[in-house]
Formats: structure tokens, C-alpha cells, sequence
């Protein structure tokens, strides 16, 4: 017998059944109302397989003995069994209990990330063990730029990846390149960024004094370059033509702020912190203080990943999720500094590191800040924030012609998976997956982006 053959006893085994697998047609319709392989219809996914299983196990214990089951099936229907059956069971959380037990069909992974502190679920799920608690072998490796662990993903040598959270977004439309479908079920971190500008312009504090200025950003389809855009253009700058935008790494942002080839950059920490530990840059402004809780950073794999590998896929989520869950703990920021500090990692000082994750910072002004949420740590996929994500790049040109903007972001953010494990781990996801915001002032309604694309005076013509 396999794995998902039939449950009920070997002696209800008859041809009372179209498909021969059940004592009566009412068996056959009750399993086949619980979406499992033991009937004539194959399920659609192994949670429905396991639901059947789960579902026929507990009818066998209630009624033992198969007449009495046959009766109470023929008496008031498969469907309503099945109903009553949940109402007095939990067959949900037996189910899943169950699914949690299946084998993976892959252990060993690879997962790019780049060296700052917005991956840090992700780079301390390996030394804390949150990756093996879930019975995979993880190889996390330090990459390059984002170009590159775009490519390395799309040709497979990442099985996921650290992404910038609009980089799924830009993969699946095009934008770029060819469009590969892409996911994005959880956010790696909130806030975590800061404008940082040369010692030399600590005069220069009001944005209208930057024309001529050149910044770096890490990555064209980035949180860190539609955030300044709009930081820039809020205070009658076009970034278009005004500044000078250029894509530099983040381990490459100081070394150019010290050379002066860049005059400023937004960019991910602890490149910020860095620069004031270094004493070749202050920081200007916190990214939190434009859009308060905006995502940055993203856990991301391909959709061939995640329907191929479905039990592989949850468990790797699950545990950058159960990472997440430990990281939004203020107690925990310490330990994670020291662990994610070495040079396999960030490569940074621990002090530098520890600055930027608990909040209390020297700001390179003459000041030391406290503020706890510089950088957090939530998981959750808001689909709202896509919509956002797309009307910004619709309003400086990345993207083209009409945009299903709810629909994209509904394939792309994966909110339903990641607040099924969020509850798995302790947290409470919400109950919607999408919210209005304010950034800047300016509240968005994900309802209307396209009139809150018009609503700006400075965009691309």
C-alpha cells in the first residue's frame, strides 16, 4: 500500500464504488469531498492529500466498524460529514502536523546574499541553526552585487536568494530583462537605510542645495533609489536631471565616498554606519523617516522553485521566517552582531554592526541617536507595498503601458504562505494582506495607483 492509499480497512476494499476503492458510493464521494487521492479525482496539492488521509483516519476511529461508518455517510452526505468532521476535529492543524513530516525533495541549497545587514535573517539562520533545525544543509554565499545574484538565480546556481524586494517584482515584468515568473514570500527586513552624505557637505543639510550632486544607490530596481527619487523630488530636486544617480555595490559606497567619485548615497547599512566610523560621512537622514516601516529587502525564488520543490520550499521559509521572529526581538541584536560581524558574513567590526541593529548610533555629526527601530524585522509580504513599488517605477520610466498592479503583486508577494508559517512561529500575521500608508506625508491608497502616479508634479515625461 502506499503512502496514500486508502485507510479504511482492507475489508471495505469492495467494487461498491465507480472506482472500485470504496464500500459504498457514499465513501467514495466523502474522500473525494476531502480532495485526496483516494478518490477517482487525483488532489491538486500534497496539503489536500494529506487533509484526505488525516480526514479518513478520524472517520475510522469514530465509526470502527464499516457499517456504522457507511451508515452515517448515506445518511447525511460526504459534504456534510466532512463539515461536521472539522467542526469537532481540527483537521487543519492535524493535517498540517502531518505535512510537516514529509520528506524534502532537496536538503543541500544555495542562497546568495550580499554583505549588509538588511539579510540578516537570512545570514543568521546559518551559524544560529535555524536552517538545520528544518533538516536542510545551507551554504550561504557572499556575492558581488545584485546584477549578479539576479543572474546566478536565473541560471540556477542559487536555489533562492537576498533580493532588493522590487527586484522580483522587476523580474516578473520585464523590466530589464526577459520576464521570468518570481516570488517573494518573505520580507527580509523594515526601515534599515539612511542618506549619507560626504564630511565635506555638512553644510549643505537642505536638499535644494544638491544640484550637481552625484549619489550612489545599489541597485536600480531598489527600495534605496525610488525612495530617494521621491526624497529628492518631494523638495523640487528632478532626479533626472538635477543629480546624478549611479548604481555602486554596497561594499564599494564608502571607498567612493572617501575617493570623492560620489558626493552622497542612499544606501543599505552598515554601509551608513561605516562611513561615520570611518569619519568620511554623516548620516543626513534615516530612510524610517521618509516611509516609516517600508520594506527593503526580500527572500526571493523562483516559481519553477517553489512548485517544484513545494516541501523544500517551506521548510527554507519556515526557517527564514522562525529567523525573523528571533531577529525582532531587541534582545536578541546583540548576539546576532557578534554572529553575522566576521568576514564569511558582513566583514564589518561588531561595533559597526551592533550600531545599526540595536538602534544606539554615533551619526557622524557630533551626535549619538537611540533609535530602536533604525533597522526591524518583519516578515510579512504587504501587497500593497508592491502596488507602491510599481507605481514607482511606472513614474520614472521602468515600466510601460498598463499594469495589472493588483495582480502582480498578488503572484509575487506570497502573503498567504508567509502568514501560515508566521503563526507557525509565534507571530500573528494580519488579517488583510494590504494597507494604506503614508510616506512623506502623502497617504497611498493601493486602490488608485494610477491617480497616485498623476497626483505627482515631478516625473518622467
Amino acid at each position: 500500500m502506499s503512502t496514500f492509499d486508502n485507510p479504511f480497512d482492507a475489508e471495505t476494499r469492495l467494487s461498491g464504488c465507480s472506482c472500485g476503492r470504496h464500500a459504498s458510493p457514499a465513501e467514495h464521494d466523502y474522500d473525494r469531498a476531502a480532495q485526496t487521492r483516494l478518490a477517482c479525482v487525483p488532489s491538486e496539492s500534497a496539503e489536500g492529500r494529506y487533509e484526505g488521509v488525516v480526514a479518513s483516519a478520524v472517520m475510522r476511529a469514530i465509526f470502527p466498524k464499516n457499517a456504522a461508518r457507511r451508515a452515517f455517510l448515506k445518511s447525511i452526505g460526504a459534504s456534510t460529514a466532512l463539515a461536521a468532521l472539522s467542526q469537532l476535529f481540527p483537521l487543519k492543524t492535524a493535517t498540517e502536523v502531518f505535512a510537516e513530516g514529509v520528506p524534502l525533495e532537496k536538503t543541500d541549497l544555495k542562497i546568495g546574499f550580499i554583505p549588509i545587514t538588511c539579510a540578516t535573517p537570512i545570514i543568521m539562520a546559518h551559524p544560529l541553526g535555524f536552517y538545520s533545525k528544518q533538516g536542510l544543509n545551507v551554504e550561504v554565499i557572499k556575492t558581488a552585487g545584485w546584477a549578479v545574484i539576479r543572474d546566478k538565480t536565473l541560471n540556477k546556481e542559487y536555489d533562492a536568494a537576498h533580493m532588493l524586494s522590487p527586484m522580483p517584482l522587476a523580474i516578473t515584468l520585464g523590466a530589464g530583462s526577459n520576464p521570468i515568473p518570481y516570488t517573494m514570500p518573505a520580507v527580509e527586513n523594515i526601515n534599515g537605510q539612511a542618506i549619507t552624505l560626504s564630511i565635506k557637505h555638512k553644510e549643505k543639510r537642505d536638499p535644494k542645495d544638491w544640484k550637481g550632486f552625484k549619489f550612489a544607490v545599489p541597485f536600480d530596481y531598489s527600495m534605496h533609489n525610488y525612495l530617494l527619487r521621491y526624497y529628492v523630488a518631494e523638495h523640487g530636486i528632478n532626479p533626472d536631471t538635477d543629480i546624478q544617480i549611479r548604481a555602486i555595490p554596497p561594499p564599494e559606497m564608502v571607498a567612493n565616498l572617501r575617493a570623492e567619485n560620489i558626493d552622497a548615497f542612499l544606501a543599505p547599512d552598515p554601509v551608513n554606519q561605516r562611513a561615520v566610523f570611518d569619519g568620511v560621512g554623516f548620516i543626513h537622514l534615516l530612510s524610517k523617516d521618509i516611509w516609516d516601516r517600508h520594506p527593503c529587502c526580500a527572500f526571493a525564488a523562483s516559481k519553477e522553485f517553489v512548485t517544484a520543490t513545494p516541501n523544500t520550499y517551506a521548510a527554507l521559509l519556515r526557517a527564514i521566517i522562525d529567523a525573523t521572529a528571533f531577529a525582532a526581538k531587541p534582545d536578541n541584536r546583540k548576539q546576532i552582531a557578534e554572529a553575522i560581524a566576521p568576514a564569511n558574513y558582513l566583514n564589518q567590526p561588531v561595533t559597526v554592526v551592533e550600531q545599526v541593529l540595536t538602534g544606539t548610533f554615533a551619526d557622524g555629526l557630533g551626535n549619538v541617536r537611540k533609535v530602536p527601530d533604525r533597522i526591524d524585522f518583519d516578515p510579512f509580504p504587504w501587497e500593497s507595498f508592491a502596488v507602491w513599488i510599481m507605481t514607482q517605477m511606472k513614474r520614472w520610466g521602468q515600466i510601460k503601458g498598463d499594469v495589472d498592479y493588483a495582480g502582480v503583486a498578488k503572484q509575487v508577494f506570497l502573503a498567504t504562505d508567509t502568514a501560515k508559517l508566521m503563526k507557525e512561529v509565534g507571530l500573528t500575521p494580519p488579517s488583510a494582506t494590504s494597507k494604506s500608508f503614508v510616506v512623506m506625508g502623502k497617504t497611498f491608497d493601493p486602490s488608485k495607483p494610477d491617480d497616485y502616479i498623476k497626483s505627482f508634479a515631478i516625473k518622467k515625461a
